[in-house]
């Protein structure tokens, strides 16, 4: 279930918005307090483990599995292989097995537990476990035999599923995809058989997703260009490949949160029914955006309606992330959390998929490989289990504001060089202390702001701004009203 904004270098040079940029996200990063940099005892902590995994006796390098992910990327948690099966499906997910390497206790599980998740933004990366693990040893880098936690979810002919199997085993991928070589071979129809089963399974399971009145949010990537003394943001465009893939995560999480709740033990990925008021103020983006949003229409078919490869309506995409607050995670062992369920998925649901990136995956994966062997929940696992909910949410609070900073940044400037030109924009919110402030959708470019007027701001209408304020050192964007 994505539930950031990324935002990726399209392109950049030597010059002096690229800089800015860098030196930018420099400052963010001492703000916050975060380095991609580890101490010396952790690095070396990591490269001794690198060289030294626990290899499981399980062997299934014959799959031939493929991994499918963004140009360039190193961390690879990811691995999948799809079948046949009478009229159904089987689903061979391979995670990357971090506690592989990793010891409860040793330095770069500490540090690890300190971190919480990686974080992601422009050109820069601070990584959750050293690069000796994240991006050699523990990934699922192609032509090279790695342990892994593998997954074998088997479905009925409609995408429901019917079996789930965890188990560690050696795998090997046997090619690095991203996204486009992907859907290339998909379309071109020379895929191999288990690509083209992605195709079929991911349309299966986006439509018992919808009958379950869940939503996904196909967030899309925002692409910065810093060219000479210019700032550039524009959307990617989202591609099928990627929700198909997307499902298969989610399919996982959904059969690791069962094993959990029907044991009534483990990490459960929760959020609340969304708030009314933020709903209402969901629709008064849309009308920003040029958007028609029907009042009978709910909220999970809006956004299926959307088409990512549209500016207005990828920006309505990551407006809506706004339903997304108060996720969090409930720990449980032998009593249930009063809400186990993930709101905007219609169901339980728990993060497995992604542990060289997310601390609790690797924890939660644990549990479930105990439960599938008849044995106990490791000592280890069960005793940070009360924590981690705790560390896990200081973590995302951390990643928010970091993936907040940089978007700011950015925006700040795509805007700099037009303080005092005029946009046509939408009032969205209104702040409840003072009327005359709030916030703007402005519709081209796709940004959203502070506002202020002499006079209280009308709330849902349509207004003219002027842009005060665009300063990249400070990150701030403001708009007056006209």
């Amino acid at each position: 279930m994505p539930s950031s904004r990324v935002v990726r270098l399209r392109s950049v040079d030597d010059g002096v918005a690229a800089h800015a940029l860098r030196e930018g996200v420099t400052r963010i990063r001492s703000e916050l307090g975060v380095t991609p940099d580890f101490p010396p005892d952790v690095e070396a902590a990591a490269a001794a483990a690198a060289a030294a995994p626990r290899v499981p006796t399980l062997d299934r390098t014959e799959l031939p599995f493929v991994t499918i992910d963004p140009p360039g990327a190193r961390d690879l948690d990811q691995a999948l292989h799809l079948e046949r099966r009478g009229s159904g499906y089987v689903l061979h997910y391979a995670i990357a097995d971090v506690a592989a390497f990793l010891t409860a206790g040793d330095p770069v599980d500490l540090e690890a537990n300190r971190r919480g998740e990686t974080l992601y933004g422009a050109d820069s990366k601070v990584p959750l476990h050293p690069k000796p693990i994240s991006e050699d040893a523990a990934s699922l880098l192609p032509g090279v035999d790695r342990p892994a936690v593998l997954w074998t979810i088997e479905t009925d002919a409609d995408g429901s599923r019917t079996d789930v199997r965890v188990e560690r085993a050696m795998v090997r991928s046997r090619a690095q995809l991203d996204y486009e070589a992907a859907q290339r071979a998909i379309d071109g129809g020379h895929a191999e058989e288990s690509l083209m089963l992605l195709a079929e399974l991911g349309r299966l399971r986006l439509a018992r997703e919808a009958e379950r009145g869940g939503v996904s949010l196909p967030l899309p990537e925002q692409e910065i260009e810093a060219s000479g003394d210019r700032w550039r943001l524009r959307f990617r465009e989202l591609l099928p490949v990627e929700e198909w893939n997307a499902q298969m995560s989610l399919l996982t999480g959904f059969a690791a949160a069962s094993l959990m709740v029907y044991a009534r033990v483990g990490l459960l990925r929760t959020l609340p029914t969304p708030d009314p008021r933020d709903v209402q103020r969901l629709h008064r983006t849309a009308r920003a955006l040029g958007l028609d949003w029907p009042a009978e229409l709910l909220y999970p078919d809006f956004i299926r309606s959307l088409d990512p490869s549209r500016a207005e309506h990828a920006a309505m995409l990551v407006a809506s992330t706004r339903l997304l607050r108060g996720s969090g995670y409930a720990a449980f062992d032998g009593e249930m959390p009063a809400e186990p369920q993930h709101a905007a998925l219609a169901s339980e649901y728990a993060h497995v998929t992604a542990p060289l990136r997310r601390l609790g995956d690797r924890y939660a994966a644990e549990v479930c490989l105990a439960l599938c062997a008849g044995g106990e929940v490791p000592e280890w696992v069960r005793a940070a289990l009360p924590g981690l909910p705790a560390t896990l949410a200081e973590s995302g609070r951390r990643a928010n504001a970091y993936e907040n900073a940089i978007v700011d940044l950015v925006e700040a400037g795509v805007l700099r060089d037009r303080i005092g030109d005029t946009f046509d924009a939408v009032v969205v919110d209104v702040n409840d202390k003072d009327p005359r402030r709030g916030t703007v959708t402005v519709s081209e470019p796709a940004i959203e702001a502070r506002v202020s007027g002499e006079r209280e701001l009308p709330l849902g209408t349509d207004v003219r701004v002027r842009l005060a304020v665009a300063d990249v050192e400070s990150r701030k964007v403001e708009f007056t009203l006209a």
